[in-house]
């Protein structure tokens, strides 16, 4: 926000010279004002596209101020209003600030603290957009926009890739680091080719013991092996005239690559324990995180029946704008899970998840995104540094935060404390840290700090 354009201000107030004055004060000190001398007239301009803050008086003749900020939520919820108020009006503007106020300043008031005070507001009324549009983004998406969420040139690349080659019904690699969605962009090629209709059936070669995979891939009759009490359809029958997922692919054992490779050139499968040959009609999308032609244990010759397209998912750190919206996304899916009211994301929790460079790629972000979901004491910056959402089976990654972003987030934790040790007032935390009032209040709308929320 540039020094001349720090906000839009609906100023309202009967007295003709605290109006023009109030008015020229806000303007000087970079600020949009339009001014009227009646709640009536400013409520009729009124919409939900106003991206300013109200100020008003409350005792006004005709609509007061009360009754404008109660009239002024309905119409814009979320809209701060900051009120205007005599001597004897503070107990009525307290309960106001309960009832939905954004502050209230006392009359005679010091410029200074007015400007301070919109100010604040005005990053919040930000701050409130900002998220409203990450929201209004992701529900309005449709088709392959809604399963593959961002906005990024390389996103959007991959999503005409996977449009363009779900109509040709050849065999794909999918190629991309672990977290990165492989699954979901083979999801997506089954959904939006002529397959649709029928299973989309995935498996993990790696997740399964050796042992087993083969009865898991071809199935087997019943007394095939020890255990083998019944017979057992496989993967690649159940997914005849539809899609077989083969994830982490370079893990295969190197006899089964032979039987796969069989299969997908005539067509044809086996049951563990059968000699009945069984015809087959599939599509084989598989995934890997490196590239099998350099790997000396993946035949050179399955490779080339299975690469006849290749697909590349960019890892998130290489779409950073895709992050807050994607953030935003899970935010959502673990607020409705969890009843959870939804979480306003800080300019600080904006700039670090855009910083951050996400080894886990959006597997990661989703974890985090359920936990800033649950525990609303903490920051995203909080979270990452703490690495507390990796699991026990999963190590940490261990690559520290961006510099900025743990400066940042020291910078807020020091903040934050003192705003408890002073329960919210802020002449004491100002002399603590010595800092001036309106270097604590910018700094507090950065990291999403609210006084109200530590006065006791």
């Amino acid at each position: 926000m540039s020094d001349r354009d720090k906000g839009h201000i609906l100023l309202v107030d009967d007295e003709d010279m605290v109006r023009q004055s109030t008015a020229q004060w806000l303007k000087l000190s970079g600020f949009q004002v339009d001014s009227y001398a009646t709640a009536e007239e400013a409520l009729a301009i009124l919409d939900n596209t106003f991206s300013g803050v109200i100020v008003t008086d409350v005792r006004m003749p005709g609509m007061d101020g009360l009754t404008l900020m109660s009239e002024a939520l309905v119409k814009v919820p979320k809209l701060p209003v900051i009120l205007l108020t005599a001597h004897g009006d503070v107990d009525m503007a307290i309960k106001a600030m309960r009832d939905g106020a954004y502050d209230f300043i006392e009359k005679p008031f010091v410029p200074e603290r007015l400007v301070e005070t919109v100010y604040r507001a005005c990053e919040k009324r930000r701050l409130v957009i900002e998220n409203e549009k990450l929201q209004q983004n992701i529900a309005s998406q449709s088709g392959i926009d809604a399963k593959l969420i961002g906005i990024s040139p390389a996103i959007q690349r991959l999503k005409r890739e996977i449009l363009k080659l779900a109509e040709l019904d050849t065999n794909v690699i999918v190629y991309g680091e672990t977290g990165t969605g492989k699954e979901l962009v083979a999801q997506c090629l089954h959904e939006y080719s002529f397959r649709h209709r029928n299973h989309f059936v995935p498996i993990n070669c790696g997740g399964i013991p050796e042992s087993l995979i083969e009865s898991e891939l071809f199935g087997h009759e019943a007394g095939a092996f020890t255990s083998a009490a019944k017979r057992r359809i496989g993967k690649f029958e159940y997914a005849d005239k539809g899609t077989l997922f083969l994830d982490e692919i370079e893990s295969m054992p190197t006899h089964l690559q032979i039987k796969l490779l069989r299969a997908l050139q005539e067509g044809v499968i086996e049951r563990l324990g059968s000699n009945q040959p069984l015809n087959v009609d599939l599509r084989v999308v598989a995934a890997a995180k490196v590239d099998l032609r350099e790997d000396a244990n993946f035949r050179e010759d399955l490779f080339y029946r299975l690469n006849v397209s290749q697909l590349h998912i960019p890892p998130l750190r290489d779409r950073p704008e895709d992050a807050p919206l994607l953030f935003q996304h899970y935010l959502r899916c673990a607020a409705g899970d969890h009843e959870r009211a939804l979480r306003v994301l800080s300019e600080h929790d904006l700039a670090t998840l855009s910083a951050y460079h996400w080894p886990g790629n959006v597997r990661e972000l989703k974890n985090i995104a359920v936990r800033y979901s649950l525990d609303t004491e903490l920051s995203v910056a909080d979270i990452l540094a703490s690495g507390e959402w990796n699991t026990p089976s999963k190590p940490s990654y261990g690559r520290p935060l961006p510099l900025a972003v743990q400066v940042a987030s020291f910078e807020a934790d020091i903040i934050k404390g003192a705003l408890q040790r002073h329960r919210g007032n802020m002449l004491a935390v100002m002399g603590e840290l010595d800092l001036p009032r309106r270097t604590l209040n910018q700094k507090m709308t950065k990291y999403g700090l609210v006084r109200g929320d530590f006065v006791q």
